[in-house]
């Protein structure tokens, strides 16, 4: 559940501390002074690869006490929170498989049940969304920017409630979409897209996410946008303009337990980044506090 960079740090500190040792003692040097030198530089790093192991094996310990600490508490202030709810996730561009695996382990615990992944295509394939809708008020959906927008908020909006207009243009908006939407609980999103999109697709595919995220979120019911600590460019920014809960760190334990919470109805920007408000809700005693 997340992995601190100072480890891998210390680590390389440490192998490149022998590196060094061993190619000093390999060198052939000449003269009493150079030889001299090198073994006053060969003892003090020598001495230095010491320390840089035992600070190793400090940090692999209090990692050790972390993760223990993680998996006994963790299921302890996360289970039943959400017992049977239906939630769906929503990625716009790409959905990488470490968030997938970070969510399905934050609502292990929790009783809900992840029924429904959609992975909305970027850039947005306007041609096969049109087609799909030629017999509908969207079949000019390709040329009206209107039009777009009407569709992103209905089909998000329906997401969330129920109705038939996501599975009409499943094919069209979707690169990958499994299992059901409507009626849920809450939706988590995902926004990650891909490079190389051009001025005109990047517009009209920020123009999508942004009015499904406002057919989502019209609902009233919680709407939690997702990232990992690692995720570049930040999407975060995206999330709070569109007034939606936030979790900057959900590969990590203190991430994944405020992602339940907002789930449950705490609002914020949760999570390590500057973008945050704070690192989880203010009470953890009760759900949607």
């Amino acid at each position: 559940m997340g992995y601190s960079a100072r480890y891998h740090a210390t680590s390389l500190i440490a192998v490149f501390l022998a590196l060094a040792v061993g190619i000093l003692i390999g060198a052939e040097f000449g003269g009493d002074a150079l030889t001299q030198t090198r073994k006053n530089l060969e003892n003090s790093l020598v001495g230095n690869l010491q320390d840089a192991r035992s600070h190793v094996e400090d940090l692999n310990g209090e990692l050790g006490h972390a993760n223990e600490f993680d998996e006994k508490v963790y299921p302890v202030l996360s289970r039943d929170r959400l017992q049977g709810q239906r939630i769906a996730l929503i990625a716009f561009g790409n959905l990488p498989s470490e968030i997938t695996s970070a969510v399905e382990d934050a609502l292990g615990p929790t009783g809900a049940k992840l029924v429904g992944v959609g992975v909305v295509r970027e850039p947005v394939d306007t041609s096969s969304l049109a087609e799909e809708l030629s017999a509908t008020r969207f079949s000019e959906v390709a040329t009206d920017p209107e039009e777009m927008n009407e569709l992103g908020t209905g089909v998000g909006r329906q997401i969330v409630i129920g109705g038939t207009l996501p599975e009409v243009v499943r094919g069209g908006l979707f690169s990958h979409a499994s299992g059901e939407f409507g009626p849920l609980d809450a939706v988590i999103v995902v926004r990650d897209q891909p490079e190389g999109m051009g001025p005109v697709q990047r517009s009209t595919a920020n123009a999508l996410e942004t009015s499904m995220v406002r057919g989502m979120s019209g609902t009233g019911l919680p709407v939690v946008g997702v990232e990992s600590t690692t995720t570049e460019p930040s999407s975060i920014g995206f999330f709070q303009a569109n007034e939606l809960s936030s979790v900057d760190d959900v590969d990590t334990t203190a991430g994944q337990l405020a992602l339940v919470y907002a789930l449950g109805g705490s609002e914020g920007s949760f999570g390590v980044k500057s973008s945050a408000d704070r690192l989880l809700p203010t009470d953890l005693s009760e759900p949607g506090s």
